[in-house]
């Protein structure tokens, strides 16, 4: 299979796909091994991991070449890799402690992993790592269209003699993620809503337990007594970091029409000063479009928008062809309304819709219409102001002026709401509960 190059268009890395024959013996390995790990015990879990993360510092900076050459951007990349190192302390640390409470949990034996291409590492291993912990086998399919870093971390995996047995990442499209399916105990899953579907098919025939993180609409509310500067920093970050394509990303902003015009003001001063990371991938802010059919997506609301008498007051009114790759400046839209494909859908792009209200029932009412119920945020002058909004607001984790905490505090909880996903607490020390099974033992 060939793949992409974000930043040049260039198809200029190959890998061969996986046959069925081969992941079926893959999982049968991984099978037979895991009984040895989980009777292992949890100390010995927790020195393997940390062996395994020695590994990771010692191929660091190939880890970033490969991620940085697939997604095209510098500094996230960086970002994404230190997260997974300090991930995996803060996750031997929780597993300890939810061990220590009850020794009778019993592991879904063959864990298997589905990832996505806008963060390749850190999706892959956000549930890879609690499973393993959890005394469960993994196997772990990231995203065909970001591949190349699966020779590094599977080079890191090989050179810990007690992870390799029960540790495998493969290179495959859907077909062989379908196969993986139909031989797992547990399946996670993070990606689009289409190919969930199809995933949540193939586990219902065989009754296979389901962990999915799908898709996000995720609204920022601010409130007439917000910090202003404060809430268009946030809100210009949360809606730009990898180019808007991010689960957590602010993709619907609600101003209360008193601070409507100056909040877009600072916010059209701050994204001003924003460049493209075109010429030079640590040159500037915003890197490319990572796959190239998500910019037909990000085309297609912006042309909606205009249609329907939004106004794009700064950035792109379509993603531009720049040395061969794509890429989208920070666009800020006013005037938008609900019928807008903006304001339904998934943009995955850094785009900034800004939305007036007058009311705080309006505003509930607008943050809570969508079938998607992730994230969100509120803005206001007091934490108890801004706590009494957030109970009301149909979402997962709400971040309180700020944005998406929920990724940077590790032992927060975080739970996906409607169609965003299902399958219990994602982060926080009552993830280990999705992994396992508790067995009670009758004297």
């Amino acid at each position: 299979m060939r793949v992409r190059n974000p930043r040049t268009g260039a198809y200029d890395y190959e890998f061969s796909d996986c046959t069925t024959a081969q992941i079926i013996q893959c999982c049968k390995q991984l099978r037979k091994q895991q009984d040895a790990w989980v009777r292992s015990g949890i100390t010995n879990r927790i020195s393997v991991l940390q062996e395994w993360k020695q590994a990771i510092l010692v191929n660091k900076e190939p880890l970033i070449g490969a991620l940085a050459t697939d997604t095209g951007r510098t500094w996230e990349t960086q970002a994404e890799v230190d997260w997974i190192i300090d991930s995996i302390d803060k996750w031997c640390t929780i597993a300890k402690e939810f061990y220590d409470q009850s020794p009778y949990w019993m592991p879904y034996p063959l864990t298997v992993v589905i990832s996505p291409w806008n963060f390749p590492l850190a999706l892959s291993m956000m549930d890879t790592i609690p499973a393993l912990l959890s005394g469960a086998a993994v196997l772990v399919k990231p995203s065909e269209i970001t591949p190349r870093f699966i020779e590094v971390i599977n080079r890191t995996i090989l050179s810990v003699p007690g992870l390799h047995p029960i540790l495998s990442f493969v290179a495959g499209d859907g077909l062989i993620g379908a196969t993986m399916v139909q031989q797992a105990d547990l399946i996670c899953f993070t990606g689009s809503v289409g190919t969930a579907k199809k995933v949540a098919l193939a586990a219902s025939k065989r009754l296979t337990p389901l962990l999915m993180e799908i898709g996000a609409k995720d609204p920022a509310i601010v409130m007439a007594g917000a910090d202003i500067e404060l809430a268009a920093t946030a809100i210009l970050k949360g809606s730009t970091t990898n180019a808007g394509q991010n689960c957590l990303s602010f993709e619907r902003i609600y101003v209360h029409e008193s601070i409507h015009d100056a909040l877009v003001d600072v916010l059209l001063q701050k994204t001003a000063a924003l460049q493209l990371m075109a010429d030079h991938p640590t040159q500037g802010d915003i890197g490319p479009i990572i796959f190239e059919k998500q910019v037909l997506t990000i085309n297609t609301h912006l042309e909606d928008a205009k249609a329907l008498g939004a106004t794009i007051l700064m950035g792109s009114h379509q993603c531009e062809q720049l040395h061969g790759g794509y890429y989208c400046k920070p666009t800020i839209i006013v005037n938008v309304s609900h019928n807008m494909l903006l304001m339904q859908e998934e943009t995955f792009g850094p785009i900034m819709p800004i939305m007036a209200f007058s009311t705080v029932e309006e505003v509930i009412e607008l943050a809570n219409a969508t079938q998607y119920a992730l994230g969100a945020a509120v803005f206001a002058a007091t934490i108890e102001e801004a706590t009494e909004l957030a109970t009301r607001i149909n979402a997962g984790s709400i971040s309180l002026n700020e944005g998406a905490l929920s990724a940077i505090l590790h032992s927060g909880d975080n739970l996906s709401f409607n169609v965003s996903g299902i399958g219990g607490l994602r982060i926080g020390k009552d993830n280990f509960n999705r992994f396992v099974k508790k067995k009670t033992i009758n004297p």
